[in-house]
C-alpha cells in the first residue's frame, strides 16, 4: 500500500524518537547532578516526580515527549484509516503534513522556550488539523459502509 499520508506518519514517529533521545541526553546528566537523588535506591514514582528536583528546562523536554503520546496517537489511527480506505492523498496528506509541522513546532517551543501562549496556539491549530482529518475519516468510513 502506498499513500502520501504515510510520510507525515513516519516523520512524526521519527520526531518522537528524536525527542526521546533528547530527553535522555539531557535528563540523565541532570539526574546524576542531584545529590539528593540516589538512582541506585530510587524506587517507584513517576517521571513527573522529577519536576521537584530537576531544572525546569530539562523537564520541559520530558513533558513534551509525554505530549507526543497523547493527541498524536489519534493522528496515527486516523491517518492509517485514511490510508487504508484510499483517502490518504491530496488534501488529507496536506492536512497531515500541517499537523506534523505544528506538532514539531510545538515540541521546539516547549523544549526551548516554553512560552505558554505560543504553545497553546500551536496545539490549538494542530488540534484543528486533527479534527479535520477525523471528520474526513468518519465521512469516508460511513460513506463506504
Amino acid at each position: 500500500m502506498q499513500s502520501d499520508i504515510l510520510q507525515p506518519v513516519a516523520v512524526l514517529a521519527a520526531w518522537t524518537m528524536l525527542m526521546w533521545l533528547w530527553m535522555y541526553i539531557t535528563r540523565i546528566p541532570a539526574m546524576q547532578k542531584v545529590k539528593e537523588l540516589d538512582l541506585n535506591k530510587w524506587t517507584g514514582g513517576k517521571g513527573s516526580d522529577l519536576d521537584q528536583v530537576l531544572p525546569a528546562p530539562t523537564q520541559w523536554i520530558a513533558h513534551n515527549y509525554n505530549h507526543l503520546h497523547e493527541a498524536p496517537t489519534v493522528f496515527y489511527a486516523v491517518a492509517l484509516l485514511l490510508a487504508i480506505t484510499g483517502w490518504g492523498d491530496g488534501l488529507n496528506a496536506t492536512i497531515a503534513w500541517a499537523y506534523v509541522g505544528l506538532r514539531i513546532a510545538h515540541s521546539l517551543v516547549q523544549a526551548l522556550w516554553n512560552r505558554i501562549i505560543v504553545r497553546f496556539t500551536l496545539f490549538a491549530l494542530s488540534s484543528l488539523a486533527l479534527m479535520a482529518l477525523t471528520v474526513h475519516a468518519v465521512m469516508t468510513v460511513f460513506a463506504n459502509g
